[in-house]
């Protein structure tokens, strides 16, 4: 597959997304709407985890400490200021800031990956258990009340840009909640796609051939790990606006454990997959809700399990997989009589001179 069909493909596949963004709301029912909006915003934070994992190398069994810091954030900045503008900010600035601090000490402490996923699984819990406590009228940031266990309710959702009387309505809020999917994955893919990205990847890879090429392993993990907190920071602005509601269990520990399953089902080490995987798995989880049948979490465990023994690649890399088997690759055009042979047909390359 050439280079310019596959920019091809790609330029064709975003004009596509778009398209159904837009013209989603026009040919299905409000209620769906509102679940495929949910589906969105839990892909942003499907989005974040894949990016500092599966090319990161970075396994945060607590992502949804980000998530949780970017919606409690996004709630108290709306009740403040009474505009979503600047409380979508603070939603991604706060867990950055957070994210960086908490990378600092362990990436440049030289904590191995496995505390790591300890470490960062620690910090949810305790975000989980301060906000839990914070019941009673004395906990409070400026007019908004903590509210403990009930979390804070009738959060102001998203509303044109500065201009506060003028809230978003379902549709709106579709193609806003869409939009940032859709803005996410495409800067994702560019990053990846730039020497920033591949620098990323040889990271994860092999850290001490990266180090001795003159890159800090320790830097190239901090600031990956700063960017997915990000991601998932404003994943939780988009989860609160969509339900105009946040509580501690936003940073419950079942969430942390879904995100993984998305991503394995999706297929780690790519973009696409884990957005596949979390509609997947979040419409199967709203369809067993629905139906009362059976326990989801016990439906999930099966799911994984099932994934891990016959797809451990996932959907997304397996389908790949099997559209590269069943499209031959284009043969080489072989020389004419009088046509010379190319140099790389008379002298081989040097080794490593690729």
């Amino acid at each position: 597959m050439s280079a310019r069909f596959r920019l091809a493909a790609q330029g064709g596949a975003v004009v596509v997304a778009i398209l159904a963004i837009a013209l989603i709301p026009s040919v299905i029912e409000l209620f769906a709407l509102m679940q495929l909006t949910l589906f969105a915003a839990m892909s942003v934070l499907a989005l974040s985890l894949a990016f500092i994992w599966g090319f990161g190398g970075i396994l945060s069994f607590g992502q949804t400490a980000f998530f949780g810091l970017g919606g409690y954030a996004y709630a108290i900045a709306a009740i403040n200021f009474q505009d979503s503008t600047p409380a979508i900010l603070l939603a991604i600035v706060i867990p950055l800031l957070f994210a960086a601090i908490l990378g600092y000490f362990i990436f440049f402490g030289r904590i191995s990956d496995v505390y790591l996923g300890v470490i960062t699984l620690t910090v949810t819990l305790i975000l989980f258990n301060c906000l839990n406590s914070t019941s009673g009228d004395g906990y409070r940031i400026g007019t908004a009340l903590l509210g403990g266990f009930n979390g804070i309710p009738s959060v102001p959702t998203f509303n044109v840009p500065f201009y506060p009387g003028e809230v978003l309505s379902p549709e709106q809020s579709w193609w806003a909640t869409a939009g940032a999917l859709l803005a996410v994955f495409l800067l994702l893919r560019v990053l990846l796609s730039l020497p920033a990205g591949r620098v990323i990847v040889a990271v994860r890879e092999n850290e001490v051939r990266a180090s001795l090429l003159g890159y800090d392993p320790r830097l190239v993990k901090l600031l990956t790990f700063i960017l997915g907190g990000a991601v998932a920071g404003l994943a939780g602005a988009l989860y609160v606006n969509w339900g105009a509601f946040v509580s501690p269990t936003i940073f419950s520990l079942s969430l942390s454990a879904e995100i993984i399953i998305w991503i394995t089902v999706g297929g780690l080490g790519t973009l696409l997959g884990p957005v596949v995987g979390c509609v997947l798995i979040e419409y199967i989880v709203a369809y067993i809700g629905s139906q009362q049948a059976f326990n989801s979490n016990l439906v999930l465990g099966a799911v994984l399990i099932v994934f891990v023994l016959l797809l451990p690649k996932g959907l997304v890399p397996t389908l790949r997989d099997l559209l590269l088997r069943l499209v031959p690759e284009p043969k080489p055009k072989a020389p004419r009589a009088n046509e010379p042979l190319p140099s790389s047909a008379v002298a081989p390359h040097p080794a490593g001179a690729e």
